[in-house]
């Protein structure tokens, strides 16, 4: 059962998207922000209209013409209402309480201070209550200060309304106008700022494993948020195309290798074939054709054994390792090569400064001592000296080999650590070697976080350093005699 692929995303409608939402969060922020300013404009208008009318109602109020001048409303002055389908309301009293004219729907109760609204049949009013008006009319014969008034006075809010509903629609259909033009600039703008990504993308699929060619357009390179992308890109197929090339002669090299000693294998059975032997023949045959076959062991175990050091570091299981001293790995690959050295007087001598502890297995780390003492006597003429040196600092130690050998050219140093390769005077297949040894070094350092190097001695010789991350162990002090 095929598992369902997840369904993409375009980032350009995500962008795309992602704007036209701000910018309709903003034209509706805008909206309420300019209907709440409208609202309270028009609020405030209207209240100072509602003071005018109340202020012109308490001027109706007039004196009677006989003595004791009782004070009455003059209803005939009264200005009609702006709306003659839903009529003003008003109320006029003196401040002791007593009610001098009013026209005021029995629903409602007027309030006691300020200003308030209301609903009458579903009619939104508005009222305004003033306090302390005085009666402008005159009496030459009344003495004291003029009686004060309280004036309330209720006008239908329905134009307040209309005009911010109108308001509102016209900032509507305004911000969607402007919203569809933004919009549509938006849509442009994001794809031709996008298009350099596209061009970007076009030219990166075009490389294959027969086109490592990568040339990004110049609008992507002048592209400031394209520059590291191009850098990452451009960083990363330089390592493709370097690994390719590496898997590419590693596979041709392997072959060569396989094909000398199964050639040579091959011939030896074909000739022992060929005619009859006698059984001496025969076992000198058996026993050239089974050196073959050890040779091809040999190179097969060291590149599984390489595939493994790799696989090993990809996972980085080295947590769980154990601690090993270094200083006992250095002494067991000597002993292991005693018999080498011997054979050709070769002086083998181990320094140790001061010893570590690696979290490694011990076999890899034999394993490399032993490749780079192996590779220094083989080179080393005879009668010369091999010295191993380790040194530890707190966080560190150091392993160094070296030898009084004929070195390498300048030139091969950088490629000496890379598989099958050998360098052209010093390190040829008269020594027995693949060309593998040095590789497996590096890659087993390098699986333990470590680094490895080599460098030419005066006047001769080469000298292979080997750093790791350890604990240092104590020195130990010699006891008082």
């Amino acid at each position: 059962m095929r598992r369902a692929s997840p369904r993409s995303s375009s980032m350009t409608r995500r962008l795309i998207a992602g704007v036209l939402l701000t910018e309709l969060l903003l034209a509706t922020a805008l909206l309420i922000s300019l209907v709440y300013y409208t609202r309270r404009q028009l609020l405030s208008a209207f209240t100072l209209t509602l003071r005018a009318r109340a202020i012109a109602t308490a001027a109706l109020v007039r004196y009677g013409e006989n003595p004791p001048y009782p004070l009455k409303f003059d209803r005939s002055l009264l200005p009609p209402a702006p709306d003659k389908h839903h009529p003003d309301f008003y109320r006029v009293q003196l401040q002791g309480g007593t009610i001098i004219a009013q026209y005021w729907p029995v629903a409602w109760t007027p309030p006691t201070s300020g200003s308030a609204a209301f609903n009458l049949h579903g009619v939104p009013y508005r009222v305004l209550r003033l306090t302390g008006q005085p009666v402008l009319d005159t009496e030459e014969n009344l003495s004291g200060p003029p009686p004060l008034l309280t004036v309330w006075y209720a006008a239908p809010a329905l134009p307040i309304q209309a005009r911010v509903l109108d308001a509102a629609l016209f900032a509507g259909a305004a911000g969607l106008l402007l919203l569809a033009a933004t919009g549509l600039l938006t849509i442009w703008g994001i794809r031709r700022g996008l298009a350099p990504l596209h061009d970007l993308a076009d030219r990166a699929a075009q490389i294959s494993a027969l086109n490592w060619e990568f040339r990004p357009p110049a609008t992507s390179r002048s592209t400031a948020e394209l520059a590291p992308l191009i850098a990452a890109l451009e960083s990363m197929l330089q390592r493709l195309h370097r690994s390719f090339l590496a898997q590419r002669e590693f596979l041709g090299n392997a072959a060569h290798e396989l094909k000398t000693p199964v050639a040579i294998l091959k011939s030896t059975l074909q000739s022992l074939l060929q005619r009859p032997r006698d059984n001496e023949a025969y076992r000198h045959g058996l026993e050239q054709s089974l050196e073959d076959v050890e040779r091809l062991h040999l190179l097969l175990d060291r590149m599984l054994r390489l595939a493994r050091i790799e696989q090993a570091a990809e996972s980085g299981a080295n947590a769980s390792l154990p601690d090993v001293s270094l200083a006992a790995g250095c002494a067991a690959a000597l002993d292991r090569l005693v018999h080498l050295a011997q054979s050709k007087d070769i002086h083998t001598e181990l320094r140790v400064r001061r010893d570590a502890l690696v979290r490694a297995e011990s076999d890899d780390l034999e394993l490399v001592w032993s490749n780079l003492i192996e590779n220094a006597i083989k080179y080393s003429p005879n009668g010369s000296r091999v010295r191993v040196t380790l040194d530890a600092g707190e966080n560190s130690a150091r392993v160094v080999v070296e030898d009084e050998g004929p070195g390498i050219a300048e030139s091969d140093l950088p490629r000496i650590f890379d598989r099958f390769y050998r360098a052209e005077q010093s390190r040829n297949r008269d020594t027995g070697g693949f060309g593998l040894g040095l590789a497996i070094v590096k890659s087993i350092v390098e699986a333990y976080q470590g680094r490895v190097w080599v460098e030419s001695r005066q006047p001769r010789g080469l000298r292979f350093g080997v750093e790791l991350p350890a604990q240092a162990l104590p020195v130990a002090v010699p006891e008082p005699a």
